[in-house]
């Protein structure tokens, strides 16, 4: 791992000087490069989730499909992942304590509650998390069957990021289902931003 870390630092500091002709010192890191978007992302999933129906919460557009509530749950959890990701070396699910549940919405206060707090904890990580320890391997598994196995900062992008994006879109759906305005997020929805 720590010659995959020196790898990387080292193949950052040749890209920075050959194609913007400048040392990586001088370029900003990792983590100040993933915060804006971090940001966005965040503001967008917590509008979409601040319009979840809460006389909805148990419904679900197909039998095979989350209920609302367990969606909205999903959403609001998945930036723990990410803290998950970034100060430890795996996240083995078939090590989770006894009885541990996914978390399904009681409300809109209460999964916005979780939310917030997840996102803070996570924006807290990103920030203080070096280039280096971005490079580091990381691994999302439940007991032999691996889900992931990549640099830290891929698992973050893919498994917590666009993971987070792809449901928030999901959640952008289920409001359409149900008559709920859907928040405008890259750009005008069909309620708003027009």
């Amino acid at each position: 791992m720590i010659a995959n870390s020196r790898l990387y630092s080292a193949t950052v500091e040749a890209v920075a000087t050959i194609v913007l002709g400048c040392r990586s010192e001088d370029v900003m890191t990792i983590s100040e490069g993933l915060l804006p978007e971090f940001d966005q992302e965040m503001a967008s999933a917590r509008r979409t989730l601040e319009r979840i129906p809460e006389d909805k919460l148990a419904w679900k557009p197909h039998e095979k499909s989350m209920i609302l509530g367990r969606l909205a749950g999903h959403v609001a959890e998945l930036p723990g992942f990410g803290v998950a990701a970034i100060s430890t070396e795996n996240l083995d699910f078939a090590s989770r304590p006894a009885g541990s549940k996914p978390l399904v919405a009681e409300s809109q206060k209460h999964v916005l509650e979780i939310f917030d707090q997840k996102v803070a904890e996570m924006r807290a990580a990103i920030a203080k998390t070096s280039d280096a320890e971005w490079g580091k391997e990381w691994k999302l598994s439940a007991g032999e069957k691996v889900f992931f196995s990549g640099p830290r900062i891929m698992a973050v992008r893919r498994m917590v990021l666009n993971h987070i994006i792809h449901h928030r879109a999901q959640l952008g759906v289920y409001l359409r289902l149900n008559d709920v305005a859907v928040p405008s997020v890259y750009g005008p929805s069909a309620d708003e931003g027009r």
